[in-house]
């Protein structure tokens, strides 16, 4: 009986001090909505939007412009590199590219949440919510 509590305790142990291992992001996503975390707008329905995390890259459009850059997870939080765009204007879809485009900066917190992914600006002032593809 010794040796199982033992075992058990080892277990638990190694669990807690793995340093927390992160959530996968990764994937293909689509706008959900966009803008004040207590005030969302919802994501223009015509307008086909991605958003994909994969090794460490981001690549997406979310409305025009196509862009990518990279990204490091560690807990709940994502770190963004330069994230570069084209620089076409559209002028039906402006609000939604810039109020997306505003999170993916720096560093930000996120909440993955079965299918649904949350990210907030590292000030609160700005979230966008993707759904997975």
């Amino acid at each position: 009986m010794k040796i199982l509590w033992i075992g058990v305790l080892t277990v638990f142990m190694l669990t807690a001090c793995s340093g927390g291992n992160s959530v996968s992001i990764e994937g293909q996503w689509k706008l959900v909505s966009y803008g004040s975390p207590s005030e969302q707008k919802s994501a223009l329905s015509d307008v086909e939007t991605s958003i994909e995390f994969k090794d460490g890259k981001l690549s997406g459009n979310v409305g025009c412009n196509g862009f990518g850059g990279d990204y490091k997870v560690k807990g709940d939080t994502v770190t963004f590199g330069l994230v570069m765009s084209t620089m076409m204007f559209c002028d039906a879809v402006a609000e939604q590219e810039s109020g997306a485009l505003a999170v993916l900066k720096e560093t930000a917190t996120f909440v993955l949440d079965g299918s649904k992914l949350t990210i907030t600006s590292e000030d609160g002032g700005s979230s966008i919510v993707l759904e997975k593809k």
